[in-house]
């Protein structure tokens, strides 16, 4: 699939499902789990650690990622920079659909004091193939539910997540 059509799957799919508002990021527990992908009572992604620490693997896939593509503006963790906000604190208050739009399109605050400007990453590949996990694992950061370090346990990646990873990239099945 190409990155400008996954971008644009990503607000159909966004627009058909029931969303939190934002300021009601809704309740981060799993319900069920869905080929691997754990899901909240409203059908948003979400992480599951288990008792022993042992993360999903779409949380330790969403931590690999951020240090990918994302600490560089947002700080180790989602603690923020001088150039970026902590992400650990805005996914306290943004929810799934805003999260998506922000990323996929990107976003332009100015004021008085600054001029911050977030780059759209809907055509960018490596991103927009992992932005569930990107948003689960700062979903986690923000609920406390994992620390400032690399997950130690993890599920094993699941088939399903190989296959839609596989289409994203546009990498045959």
């Amino acid at each position: 699939m190409r990155p400008f059509s996954f971008a644009f799957a990503v607000f159909v799919v966004v627009a058909s499902i029931n969303v939190s508002f934002a300021g009601d990021v809704g309740n981060p527990a799993a319900v069920k789990s869905e080929d691997g992908k754990y899901v909240d009572k409203d059908g948003n992604p979400t992480f599951k650690v288990g008792a022993d620490g042992t993360v999903d693997w779409y949380t330790y896939s969403g931590y690999r990622r951020y240090h990918s593509e994302c600490h560089v503006c947002h700080g180790p963790d989602g603690m923020g920079s001088t150039y970026a906000p902590a992400l650990k604190d805005s996914l306290q208050k943004m929810d799934y659909a805003g999260f998506l739009e922000v990323v996929a399109s990107g976003r332009k605050n100015v004021n008085a004091s600054q001029d911050s400007v977030m780059p759209a990453f809907g055509d960018n590949t490596n991103v927009a193939c992992y932005m569930d996990d990107l948003y689960i694992y700062l979903r986690a950061r923000a609920n406390d539910a994992v620390g400032r370090t690399r997950p130690g346990k993890r599920e094993d990646k699941p088939a399903a997540y190989t296959a839609a990873e596989n289409a994203c990239m546009g990498k045959p099945q």
